[in-house]
């Protein structure tokens, strides 16, 4: 089964729009792949709140990355007039409207050049959100965030396993999504097999790795490192009322 996580090291997603809106069709559509698999589940959320079934809104989903880069709508999207996710939910909102008026005259699914997306994935995290208490702009941010939060997730556990300490970040995981006073330490000391004041320890350097991995997810995001605590602020605000996640 193939891999459907975007890659963790990844270029700056304005590179990858530049890549994408460029003339050579290779590397254009290599660009715009990698922005679909990065981007993808947001715009699936949104496509699935406005109330279109599971396989149209995989239909819309696919449909809508192929004609940002056909109809060359990422020409406008740019840096200076603000985030791309902003561009991109905007786009989508426009796209949308436009398939309702033209859903009775246009067969949905034919000619579309598909990814491999795993589609029940993106149903079972969306199943955790109550869709029609956002607005589109808020789900889309929601999921944006969730998903930054799992590729830092992913590039965490991959320090873990590149130090051979696997077994270890399996025990201390739980401590990225409970609150300060949750944690036991003298049972995670016992379960690590060390003094409960390393436990500490270990904890603390494990949030810290994790928020300096989401800051890298954040900053490869926008056009400036100046924008980088502006847009974390933004993100942690649209995760306001949901699960602690140190950061």
């Amino acid at each position: 089964m193939p891999d459907d996580r975007p890659p963790l090291f990844c270029t700056t997603r304005w590179t990858l729009v530049s890549a994408a809106r460029s003339v050579g069709e290779a590397e254009s559509g290599d660009a715009l792949e990698e922005l679909c698999r990065i981007y993808w589940i947001p715009v699936y959320a949104v496509v699935r709140q406005a109330g279109h079934q599971v396989a149209d809104a995989q239909d819309l989903t696919q449909e809508f990355f192929q004609k940002l880069l056909e109809k060359r709508w990422l020409d406008i999207a740019d840096p200076n007039r603000g985030r791309f996710r902003a561009f991109l939910i905007t786009t989508l909102k426009r796209f949308l409207i436009n398939q309702w008026h033209h859903q009775n005259t246009v067969k949905r699914g034919g000619g579309i050049e598909r990814i491999s997306l795993d589609f029940a994935h993106a149903e079972n995290l969306i199943a955790r959100d109550q869709l029609q208490s956002f607005t589109p702009e808020q789900l889309f941010d929601r999921r944006w965030v969730l998903t930054l939060l799992d590729r830092a997730m992913q590039r965490l556990a991959d320090d873990y396993q590149q130090s051979n300490r696997a077994a270890e970040f399996a025990t201390l995981k739980p401590c990225l999504v409970a609150e300060n006073g949750e944690v036991d330490y003298a049972e995670l000391a016992d379960r690590l097999g060390v003094r409960e004041g390393a436990a500490r320890v270990a904890v603390h350097r494990l949030r810290k790795r994790y928020r300096a991995c989401f800051r890298e997810e954040v900053a490869s995001t926008v056009a400036d490192d100046q924008e980088i605590e502006t847009e974390m602020r933004e993100l942690r605000n649209a995760l306001s009322g949901g699960p602690p996640t140190h950061l």
